[in-house]
């Protein structure tokens, strides 16, 4: 099967983009590997598809799929490479769509100096919806907020780590580092995204604070592992850091792809705010690849 693409990269989370607009291409999670594959297929984190509106009020509808195959929830850096898309191929001429995803509708805003501004919606802090099972443990309580501790198998001689657990639309465990450059990620990291705490596993975020409105940021994703940026772990750091009294309302993230900014309005008694998150989107190539049939 002949499959046309377009290539794309926001802070160097990279994208393969299929339209779907006229027709599905009923690909099997196989196929999704395949493409990902940086050796024997385009290669990307993640697998974007554009589908026809859902329903009244909606635009599209944006399908993610992991390098590993599975569809997931949510995606930052990619739905802000999903406006450019739609726009550059003629889909829309709108500066601002809503787009139905797993977790919701999403509005991507284009900006007047080419970046995008993605309202991600307000996070989610009920254990349960994340998911997260913290039966039988004890947090620490920080700015009336908890970090909880993770034993990680394999290291029952280790002191847990302590991670800030919330969702952006999908489950992420936030944890501080005093370097991030030098911080475990590719160690722990597969460890607390598979954690038997999180049943559907979760995205391991590292954060450095380096100022009140700064942070430096790596994150092992969920099915992807680590990435040169992850939208919505900004999104959840950003979150996490002012809910435990270390930042501001507006924060410059620092990622091994680019710089992403984020804005939350909320805290501790405000009343549910949505994150907004601004960065860049880019169009890399486009191209037609063979993909088997049979995977």
């Amino acid at each position: 099967m002949l499959i046309r693409f377009t290539k794309m990269q926001g802070a160097g989370n990279d994208f393969v983009m299929l339209d779907e607009t006229q027709q599905r291409l009923n690909l099997t999670p196989g196929q999704y590997r395949f493409l990902a594959d940086r050796h024997f297929g385009v290669g990307a984190d993640q697998i974007l598809s554009v589908r026809p509106s859902p329903g009244d009020g909606v635009d599209f509808e944006y399908v993610i799929h992991n390098a590993d195959g599975g569809e997931v929830e949510q995606c930052g850096n990619g739905a802000r490479c999903f406006l450019r898309f739609v726009r550059e191929q003629g889909l829309t001429d709108k500066d601002v769509v809503r787009v139905r995803t797993l977790a919701g509708v999403i509005e991507p805003r284009m900006q007047p100096d080419g970046r995008v501004t993605v309202d991600m919606g307000a996070p989610i802090f009920e254990l349960a919806r994340v998911p997260f099972d913290a039966t039988g443990l004890q947090p620490e309580t920080v700015h009336s907020w908890q970090k909880w501790p993770l034993a990680l198998e394999g290291r029952a001689q280790a002191a847990p780590v302590f991670v800030a657990v919330l969702s952006m639309g999908n489950p992420h465990a936030v944890q501080l580092v005093d370097d991030v450059e030098n911080a475990p990620v590719l160690q722990t990291g597969p460890l607390i995204e598979n954690h038997v705490r999180f049943p559907r596993r979760v995205n391991a975020g590292f954060m450095q604070v380096m100022s009140r409105s700064r942070i430096a940021l790596r994150v092992y994703e969920r099915g992807a592992g680590e990435t040169l940026a992850c939208g919505s772990g900004a999104c959840a750091a950003v979150v996490a850091g002012i809910r435990l009294g270390l930042l501001d309302a507006r924060v410059d993230v620092l990622t091994h792809g680019g710089t992403l900014t984020i804005e939350w309005q909320g805290g501790l008694d405000a009343a549910p705010s949505p994150v907004l998150m601004t960065g860049p989107a880019t169009t890399v190539f486009e191209a037609a690849i063979e993909v088997p049939d049979h995977l």
